[in-house]
């Protein structure tokens, strides 16, 4: 019995070597090639990088495509986007700020807010090598790359073709709010309009941007609409943010006030719905593609993480959109570019390093 058992256990030693000889290798060669992958990925500098998207409100439709186009950038170009939500609280965005320089990101995005809020954290993040790129902010801190979107632009198309389309006498309700900087050169503009067309008169304003924006704002207009029931008493809506227009266009067709049209600025694919709908009272607005804006935003703030100098205010070219020029067909920002001329895939930003980049 002894002889047997020690037979058994060398036969069965032998076996062993011999499968193990055998096994396909894949898993290991898979290893490496993914660790080659990886490296050839990493070595570039720009690559791996860690992104802060600190935000002072993230509502709507809008904000959804412009963290989506922010992420997309940043994914493109091998590194990860976090986003930070401040809930319209500038004293939590300043924390926030304060909280991804203290983790070390490699760059950091702004969206809106105020330089009183928000000079100090960035003033920070430089002295710590943390580039910054802001849109839409009245920071003023020399080093920043500042975006905006054509504001006083966007305003001058929309109350023009307002003018226009009432033969330059209206009366219009403005919904609009301070606190802002876009919102504040929108106003610019609407003053000017204001004084350079004498037959256009404000019957009355309103405006504030909380949580929900749009949900309150159908109520506030619901209200005016009410203190002026007849026809010509409002002519037209003046809406300087897409949540506020959003709000009144609801209001207006609750209300069955088919005499009321509205003109807005910004736009989403919730947007291209409400004006696409069949008698819709929302007849134009002025815009830049929001993913559009997040992906420029990205590029910047990799132009300085590969120490270049651009230049510290860009404008963003806004288009004008008009319900007549829309397909009857819903349609979406992603195909808006084939009924609106200059819309969406912006090159703006773009380098030969940052294409050479995205191509790895």
């Amino acid at each position: 019995m002894k002889k047997q058992s020690i037979w058994l256990l060398v036969a069965f030693l032998f076996m062993s070597i011999l499968l193990a000889a055998c096994q396909p290798q894949g898993n290991v060669s898979e290893e490496t090639t993914a660790s080659d992958t990886e490296a050839e990925v990493s070595d570039h500098p720009l690559a791996g990088k860690e992104i802060a998207l600190i935000m002072q409100i993230n509502l709507g439709t809008f904000s959804a495509q412009y963290i989506a186009g922010v992420e997309e950038q940043v994914e493109r170009f091998g590194g990860k986007a976090t986003v930070f939500t401040s809930e319209g609280d500038l004293a939590k965005m300043a924390s926030n700020l304060d909280a991804a320089i203290n983790q070390g990101v490699d760059g950091i995005l702004i969206d809106h807010g105020t330089k009183e809020a928000l000079n100090q954290g960035v003033e920070k993040a430089l002295e710590a090598g943390i580039p910054v790129v802001a849109f839409d902010t009245g920071i003023e801190v020399e080093g920043v790359v500042s975006l905006e979107q054509g504001d006083q632009q966007m305003a001058e198309m929309t109350l023009d073709k307002l003018a226009e389309d009432y033969g330059g006498q209206a009366n219009i309700v403005k919904i609009w709010t301070a606190g802002f900087a876009p919102m504040e050169r929108r106003q610019i503009a609407y003053e000017k309009f204001l004084t350079d067309n004498p037959g256009i008169k404000e019957v009355t304003a309103f405006g504030a941007a909380t949580n929900n924006t749009a949900l309150d704002t159908q109520s506030q207009m619901e209200a005016v609409l009410k203190q002026y029931p007849n026809e010509g008493e409002i002519t037209a809506v003046w809406a300087s943010w897409d949540e506020f227009a959003k709000g009144a266009v609801r209001a207006i067709e609750q209300a069955g006030r088919t005499d009321i049209k509205v003109y807005g600025i910004d736009m989403s694919d919730e947007d291209l719905q409400l004006m696409q709908k069949e008698g819709s009272p929302w007849l134009a607005s002025a815009a830049v593609d929001p993913a559009d804006i997040g992906r420029i935003q990205v590029r910047y703030l990799y132009q300085l993480l590969n120490g270049e100098q651009p230049e510290e205010k860009v404008i963003l070219e806004p288009v004008f959109v008009e319900a007549e020029n829309l397909p009857e067909e819903a349609v979406t920002t992603d195909e808006l570019s084939e009924y609106v001329e200059g819309w969406g895939a912006s090159d703006q930003g773009y380098t030969d390093d940052l294409r050479e980049l995205e191509d790895q």
